[in-house]
C-alpha cells in the first residue's frame, strides 16, 4: 500500500494497492485448513446424513402442533424450515426460543415473493448443522408447543 516512506514524506502506491493492508491474512488462511481437515475428518456424508435426520425429527415434531404450518415441504432440502404459528407473530416465536436458548431467524428472509406466494409475510426458520442436537430440536419444539396452547414463555 506504501511506494515509499521517509521521515520526510510518504508516498503511497496507486489504487487498489494502496488500500490492502501490508500483512496477509495468514491466520485465516491457517484456521480455514484447520476447518477443512475437521470437515473432511467428519465426513460430508456422515455430516449431511446428520442434519437430514434433525431437519426430519423437527419437521416431524413440529407437524403434530395445532395451528403451525409448514412453509416449503420439498422431501430433498437443505436443513432449514419455515414456519408461523396461528395467533403467533414470528418476531414473538423468535424471542422465545432465543430466551429459551435456540437460535433462529424469523422475518421475512429476503424472500417476500417466495413467501408471499405461500401466503404469508415473515416466518420462523430454524436451520440445523453439524453442531446442532437432537435435545435441541426438542427444546425448539417445546417452547413452540407452550406457546401453541397459549402457555406464556
Amino acid at each position: 500500500m506504501i511506494k515509499n516512506v521517509t521521515f520526510e514524506k510518504t508516498t503511497y502506491a496507486e489504487a487498489p494497492a494502496k488500500f490492502e493492508a501490508g500483512t496477509p491474512n495468514i491466520a485465516d488462511a491457517v484456521g480455514l485448513r484447520a476447518a477443512l481437515e475437521y470437515v473432511q475428518r467428519i465426513g460430508l456424508s456422515n455430516i449431511a446424513a446428520h442434519e437430514h435426520a434433525l431437519t426430519e425429527n423437527a419437521t416431524q415434531q413440529l407437524s403434530t402442533i395445532p395451528g403451525l404450518r409448514i412453509i416449503g415441504t420439498a422431501k430433498e432440502k437443505v436443513s432449514v424450515i419455515s414456519f408461523v404459528l396461528d395467533g403467533h407473530s414470528t418476531e414473538e416465536i423468535g424471542k422465545a426460543l432465543d430466551q429459551a436458548g435456540i437460535a433462529v431467524r424469523s422475518g421475512h428472509h429476503c424472500a417476500q415473493p417466495s413467501l408471499r406466494r405461500f401466503g404469508v409475510e415473515t416466518t420462523v426458520r430454524p436451520s440445523f448443522s453439524l453442531y446442532n442436537t437432537h435435545e435441541e430440536v426438542d427444546r425448539m419444539v417445546d417452547v413452540v408447543r407452550r406457546m401453541a396452547r397459549g402457555i406464556r414463555i
